[in-house]
């Protein structure tokens, strides 16, 4: 009942919104129609393409190695990426190959220069690899990289340990080259408000956390792209995403409300892309609070959780029940059953761990209740959601929730450690792999791993599925892995949730990739 009281709370809110913005910003788009025409000449010339497109999530910096929306607008490309069917392919670099089980020879596609004109080449691609992970120590973490040695276009990387792996992790948008030249001579801070790279798209103006202005790199090597320019909004409220979309103020818009779906839909001159993910959401538990550090009080939590609920009432179908970090349809997902929703077993573990009853029904122990601190964030609509049908299910089994929202959730993780859990969301699998999710989010020091969670029994079989190639065994290891992760519960995996992007109909040759990474192409067009 509480739920089908947001729910309609939430409709009523929307519609009301969504007729409120669309007036205001109907009103503000007066001069929309008037490009292409030279004032005063009489004469048509060619309409320049432009895109707007609203984003999820609000970004301070372009530095790529700490952020992914160079990668995603199209700023900055890696040496290898995924293809639609998530497997890796070469992209800055031509082709490579394994010498030995530490050495890995790479050829650095010829003939292309970087935005400011700079030839592309193998030192200026190690200058851009060293650059990265000394600002990004995960990263460092990650490639294992123990020496480079660049000779014209064949870049030679030897690494500290056998890493069968090691041309995913290229794939990894913080791998994104760019010209360290052009940072020299901008200065780092100046640079990382308008990196140089070598994509289909340079920064005309960048304003952080409101948006970036981006125009077309007419000599890029794969083809100009069709588009001249592209405006990039930022924004974490997803109403006003949907809002925005409507009004037609902007033609994508990332990660729509569920309950927003509908009525965009039947728009005519708008459509929406809801496709399976390789995301999940879940709950990400802080090992240093003292009730969460109990693996009882985490599973009961896991049992609070009601997935059936989550895909049914709040993502209205856009997603599925989770069992684990990897979605079940991948070879390495785990073929157990979802668990159910199941208050009186999450009471009986409360109660193992010292929790009993006090007045008003509220656990304590030792004479101090039972009360978490949740914390989420708005840029997933659903995570809030999530978090208060967790706090309503467990205050009848007793437990208070103390929900937060902050405005960077990985910010404020990282900083703050008064916090016992959260809601989060993760690609698990962006590059057809577990490996990476495994290693960043559940290893000390991962670039994942906020809460600092270290499991003694999963260390060692994630470093045998660090040194194995072969995927069959690779499959069997994740799956081992994942075994364990169910057990300890450092996570409480919620649903898979679908990517729901909105777009104007004029958009075309262009679609939402499971894998997030490339958003902004050389491909994209409008009519």
């Amino acid at each position: 009942m509480l739920l089908q009281s947001r729910k309609k709370h939430i409709g009523t809110l929307s519609l009301s919104a969504v007729l409120a913005a669309a007036i205001l910003l109907a009103g503000c788009s007066s001069s929309k129609g008037a490009e292409g025409t030279a004032p005063g000449s009489g004469a048509a010339v060619p309409a320049s393409k432009k895109v707007t497109l609203m984003y999820h999530f609000k970004s301070g910096s372009l530095d790529p190695s700490n952020d992914y929306i160079a990668v995603r607008a199209g700023i900055v490309e890696t040496l290898a990426k995924l293809n639609e069917n998530l497997e890796v392919q070469p992209w800055l670099a031509s082709k490579w190959e394994v010498k030995d089980p530490v050495t890995w020879s790479l050829t650095i596609r010829d003939g292309i220069q970087f935005q400011d004109g700079t030839p592309l080449d193998a030192a200026a691609v190690k200058a851009s690899l060293e650059r990265s992970m000394q600002a990004s120590k995960p990263l460092g973490g990650a490639l294992k990289i123990a020496s480079m040695e660049a000779s014209g276009q064949q870049l030679t990387i030897v690494t500290r340990e056998p890493h069968p792996s090691f041309v995913s992790e290229l794939v990894n948008p913080y791998t994104g080259i760019i010209s360290t030249e052009a940072e020299k001579k901008a200065g780092t801070a100046a640079f990382n408000l308008a990196p140089v790279g070598t994509g289909p798209f340079r920064v005309k103006a960048f304003t952080p956390n409101v948006g970036v202005q981006l125009e077309k790199n007419a000599k890029y090597w794969d083809g100009a792209a069709k588009l001249d320019e592209v405006e990039w909004k930022f924004n974490e409220d997803g109403n006003v995403r949907s809002m925005a979309l409507q009004a037609k103020e902007v033609d994508i818009a990332t990660q729509l409300p569920a309950e927003t779906v509908t009525a965009i839909s039947k728009d005519a001159e708008l459509r929406v892309e809801s496709t399976s993910s390789l995301r999940v959401h879940f709950l990400l538990f802080n090992p240093a609070r003292d009730a969460v550090k109990d693996v009882r009080v985490r599973r009961a939590l896991d049992l609070l959780l009601n997935r059936e609920s989550i895909v049914g009432d709040i993502m209205l179908g856009h997603a599925t029940a989770a069992n684990g970090p990897f979605n079940t349809r991948l070879p390495f997902g785990s073929k157990d059953p979802v668990r159910a929703s199941d208050p009186e077993q999450a009471k009986k573990l409360l109660a193992e761990a010292g929790y009993v009853p006090g007045a008003g029904g509220k656990l304590e122990k030792d004479g101090k209740p039972l009360t978490l601190d949740l914390i989420t964030y708005k840029g997933r609509p659903e995570l809030p959601l999530i978090a208060q049908l967790l706090q309503s299910d467990a205050a009848k089994a007793g437990i208070t929730l103390n929900i937060q929202t902050v405005e960077n959730i990985d910010t404020y993780l990282r900083q703050n450690k008064d916090w016992d859990f959260a809601t989060y969301s993760n690609l698990s699998a962006p590059r057809g792999d577990g490996g990476y999710f495994l290693s960043s989010s559940l290893v000390p020091g991962g670039s994942l791993n906020a809460g600092g969670i270290s499991i003694d029994k999963l260390n060692p079989i994630l470093a045998r599925l660090q040194a194995t190639s072969d995927p069959k065994q690779r499959s069997e290891i994740t799956q081992e892995a994942v075994a364990v992760v169910r057990e300890e519960v450092p996570h409480a995996y919620a649903v898979y949730p679908n990517l729901i992007v909105g777009m104007n109909k004029r958009v075309s040759d262009w679609k939402p990739g499971a894998e997030e990474y490339y958003i902004l192409t050389n491909k994209m067009d409008v009519k």
